[in-house]
């Protein structure tokens, strides 16, 4: 993270605050018309009328809507140790990052409205129910057709194989021209291993001797490919072999040119077997794609609730702001449908 490290402001503080003043808590002298005075100056008297009215403008909405979360998310969760280990590993990482830059990190949970970093790791904790929520309503909110759907185009048998990785010899000192020269030496030494298995020499023994994946050049360059786990040029090119042949054309990936060699595929497993891992698949990609479904998920669960905003002002901005983030999804997703189509 570069720069200052930038901490959510917690206005929960604010909006306790205001409902205090507004129910006579705290000390506070009282109008004739039975309004508490805040402040008063020479001209001026400010009531907590004024002091609501003002913090309505000033992020209300956001503030009772964090409110409301607080309490739904901690009565639908419970705060167990994976939400713990979530917090502190975050906090840890803040931290870190912060304090790297030599900034003092309690001024900083000062400054967006934290009391401590206990303060600041409940709202972390609350950060991993709202993602608990989120999984839950993506999870409630897929249908058979787009598990099917998943399983047909990206769920295969895993492919065994053996590769010969040939990988450019770089440096980071080195220039364009010198990286590019390498490359080009690189793909030149991988075609020069395809000519020596045309003539009959044997795969396993030229990837102990050749291949620079000191993981699998032992065993012969013997692997495992899943689809999904490997880059998908070299998934291509060994699924278009048939069984006990080889690339007669290097294989270009991010780690060099590779020589494969396709030994057999697996069967493709049963959808009952996959189902679990598909439906995780699913989830991280909505999450990923839709900046707008932990909103979604969050007013489906306010509407279990049966929230209810009494003050018109607050609903109508709450509203506009449920809106605005709802419409912006849908218009993002238009745009990328209309650019893939």
């Amino acid at each position: 993270m570069k720069g200052r490290l930038k901490l959510n402001k917690k206005l929960l503080t604010i909006g306790a605050a205001a409902i205090l003043l507004l129910t006579g808590c705290g000390h506070s002298t009282t109008l004739k018309d039975g309004k508490d005075v805040v402040a008063k100056l020479d001209g001026k008297t400010i009531t907590a009328e004024d002091l609501y009215d003002e913090l309505k403008k000033q992020g209300g909405n956001v503030t009772l809507t964090n409110m409301i979360d607080d309490y739904i998310l901690n009565k639908e969760y419970k705060t167990d140790d994976d939400a713990k280990s979530y917090a502190d590993s975050q906090l840890k990482a803040y931290k870190q990052s912060y304090e790297s830059y030599g900034k003092n990190f309690n001024d900083a949970l000062k400054s967006a409205g934290y009391e401590n970093e206990d303060a600041f790791k409940e709202s972390l904790i609350l950060e991993y129910k709202k993602k608990e929520a989120t999984e839950d309503y993506i999870k409630k909110n897929i249908s058979d057709s787009e598990i099917k759907k998943y399983y047909d185009d990206n769920i295969f048998g895993d492919l065994e194989v053996k590769h010969i990785l040939i990988s450019p010899n770089t440096k980071d000192d080195m220039s364009d021209e010198e990286k590019k020269k390498a490359e080009e030496q690189a793909k030149k030494d991988a075609e020069e291993i395809i000519k020596k298995l045309d003539d009959g020499e044997n795969f396993d023994d030229l990837a102990k001797e050749k291949s620079d994946d000191s993981g699998t050049a032992s065993n012969g360059g013997k692997l495992t490919a899943t689809y999904g786990e490997v880059e998908q040029a070299f998934w291509d090119a060994a699924d278009k072999l048939k069984d006990n042949t080889y690339t007669t054309v290097p294989v270009e990936t991010q780690y060099g040119y590779h020589i494969i060699y396709r030994i057999k595929q697996d069967a493709k497993p049963e959808l009952s077997k996959v189902k679990d891992t598909i439906i995780e698949k699913l989830v991280e990609q909505k999450m990923n794609d839709d900046p707008s479904i932990e909103t979604k998920a969050m007013v489906e669960l306010r509407k279990k609730y049966k929230l209810e905003i009494s003050d018109s002002d607050i609903k109508k901005n709450y509203d506009n702001s449920i809106n605005s983030i709802l419409n912006s999804s849908n218009n993002n997703s238009d745009t990328s449908t209309s650019t893939n189509n």
